[in-house]
């Protein structure tokens, strides 16, 4: 009777798969997610540079709008602060936003993408931790922003409470906006490109708006594009929230487009992050 040879295959040297995303438990999703935005934060710290965009563009958005258009706009520079800087924190929350799309680009071109498809984390918390740490980065430029202000003489009417809610409001909205500018990482080839295509949605959605001046100063046809502007509906929400003012109509229109945006885009970029990982 021939005996029976048992082989046993081979060991293979190639790394096993990284769990399913649906696998991983939520507290394991938020620890990944707080080492990811630690991550981030010691790559700013090794770049301090890359803060500048959050440290002097409000100060320099406000005194040269303050100081150049104030006296034009709105008669006097202690009158446009009131005006502009409210309005100026949509800005803000836009120009802060751009760059997670411009750092989820760079990150798929130095490689940094490949390490992360390899380890056994959720790839929804590599989005989320660029996310929260640019919401930082937009609450900092934010209270340099109001600092300004106080200092060239914004008044907040309505109080503590008031301008609490308009800076929880202008980060809702900008939160938003970050999936548009991940989508768009996304899909452009280059940082380069990311910020050229940005700046075509940017700046007509900026100065087409209600941010720097009244609509009543503007064409027939203009008016009607500031109307459903999402931007004039948070600057017009900011400005009453701070200096007092009918708030209901502009602040459930705010939500409602940081809403919709979110419910589109977010959902389209995630889908396009897994197929790129």
């Amino acid at each position: 009777m021939s005996a029976t040879v048992l082989t046993h295959p081979a060991p293979s040297s190639a790394p096993a798969p990284a769990p399913a995303e649906g696998r991983i438990s939520l507290r394991a999703n938020l620890r990944h997610i707080g080492a990811l935005v630690r991550r981030n934060v010691m790559q700013i710290k090794q770049d301090p540079e890359s803060m500048f965009d959050a440290l002097l563009m409000p100060i320099v958005f406000t005194l040269l709008f303050v100081y150049v258009f104030g006296g034009a706009l709105e008669g006097s520079q202690s009158a446009y602060v009131n005006y502009m800087v409210p309005g100026l924190m949509a800005m803000m929350g836009m120009n802060i936003a751009m760059a997670v799309g411009t750092g989820i680009n760079s990150d798929f071109k130095t490689g940094v993408m490949d390490r992360f498809r390899t380890m056994p984390i959720a790839r929804s918390s590599v989005l989320i931790a660029k996310m929260v740490v640019e919401v930082g980065r937009a609450l900092i430029a934010t209270i340099i922003l109001l600092t300004m202000g106080f200092i060239l003489g914004l008044h907040a009417t309505t109080g503590v409470f008031g301008l609490l809610a308009a800076v929880a409001l202008s980060t809702v909205f900008g939160a938003s906006l970050m999936w548009i500018f991940i989508l768009l990482g996304l899909v452009a080839k280059t940082p380069q490109s990311v910020q050229g295509l940005a700046m075509i949605v940017v700046m007509p959605l900026q100065f087409g708006s209600s941010i720097f001046t009244k609509p009543t100063t503007m064409p027939g046809w203009l008016q009607s594009f500031t109307e459903v502007n999402p931007l004039s509906n948070l600057a017009d929400a900011s400005r009453n929230l701070i200096n007092g003012g009918p708030v209901a109509h502009s602040v459930w229109m705010t939500l409602a487009w940081a809403a919709g945006i979110t419910l589109i885009t977010a959902p389209l970029a995630v889908a396009r992050f897994r197929k790129k990982t």
